[in-house]
């Protein structure tokens, strides 16, 4: 089958090549996928890089453990093991794996749930990591509640976008804030109000915030503070920083200062689960959420669209097309 390889961490143009390899194997326990579509996230680019540091024991200290790179998957199932009981060959699902970046794909039946009728596969493919960060980071970190005023800084990125809508789906106010070019996507998916950053310093203005989800990282800790709510929160999850700690570091400052506010700050690390992809997939049959795709690409041109990726400006999810 066709995959991209990567030997080595390092750049998109040096280290991942389009290569001839064998089909996974089907254990009892997996799923085996036709590819139709990998979404591609943040973390993908940080693991071709092999940052931040401090995860090179679990991803490999010298090369990546895992070949082949992308994780957020849809396709159709080709082959099952033994023991699966929930799908059979030619259900089309979504969900997540390794080595997504291929003709095929497997993984144990867990990782994955039926794809909603109405999305496409590209569409599919880009709900598993940003809609689950975005969830985990309102619902589970943030503890959003109905007509609360949230603030989404970095509205219109993978997570961002699935955010405003997943926050607008509790019946709060929601503000997204972003750049001149995505103000008018950001109010289609649902935005109350939108601050255009390169017009508007939103820490200058007397509006206060009971929750704040900070994707761009770009923002003092202070400066968040100073513009929520005296018992707001605020949820950290994105940032950028040193190759050891990356946007860690920022998080775990703001967690570790946190006893000495009255507001509270909170960082968590999201895993999708199969339980929160079924939450995902009802939110998506509902209308209360679409992903919002910016750009796909072949297979091939992987490199160029995990590139596009790095530069930290998409307009809702990138897809690889297999």
């Amino acid at each position: 089958m066709k995959a991209i390889v990567q030997e080595a961490y390092g750049s998109t143009d040096d280290v991942l090549e389009l290569r001839e390899i064998d089909k996974p194997v089907v254990k009892d326990d997996d799923v085996m996928l036709r590819v139709h579509a990998v979404a591609l996230h943040a973390g993908d680019a940080l693991m071709l890089r092999g940052v931040p540091y401090l995860m090179r024991p679990a991803i490999g200290l010298l090369k990546p453990k895992n070949r082949v790179p992308g994780t957020d998957v849809a396709g159709h199932v080709e082959a099952v093991g033994k023991n699966v009981k929930q799908f059979q060959p030619g259900d089309e699902v979504f969900g997540t794996c390794s080595g997504a970046c291929a003709e095929f794909a497997c993984a144990r039946e867990d990782k994955f749930v039926i794809k909603p009728a109405n999305l496409t596969f590209d569409q599919a493919s880009a709900i598993t990591t940003s809609a689950a960060t975005a969830l985990h980071g309102l619902r589970d970190a943030g503890k959003i509640e109905t007509g609360q005023k949230v603030l989404i800084i970095g509205a219109s990125g993978g997570v961002g976008t699935f955010a405003v809508q997943i926050a607008k789906s509790y019946d709060t106010e929601v503000t997204g804030m972003c750049s001149t070019r995505n103000v008018d996507m950001v109010r289609s998916i649902g935005a109350d109000h939108v601050i255009d950053y390169t017009q508007e310093d939103f820490t200058k203005s007397d509006e206060r915030y009971d929750l704040i989800i900070d994707i761009a990282g770009n923002r003092s800790l202070s400066q968040l503070r100073n513009t929520l709510e005296p018992k707001g929160t605020l949820v950290l999850l994105g940032g950028k920083g040193g190759p050891w700690l990356n946007g860690l570091g920022r998080s775990i400052l703001g967690h570790v200062s946190s006893p000495f506010f009255s507001q509270s700050t909170r960082f968590f690390i999201s895993f999708p689960n199969n339980e929160d992809l079924v939450v995902l997939k009802e939110f998506v049959e509902s209308g209360k959420v679409t992903p919002v795709i910016d750009r796909t690409y072949p297979l091939s041109e992987t490199p160029e669209a995990l590139a596009y990726v790095e530069e930290g400006h998409t307009q809702g999810k990138t897809v690889i097309t297999v």
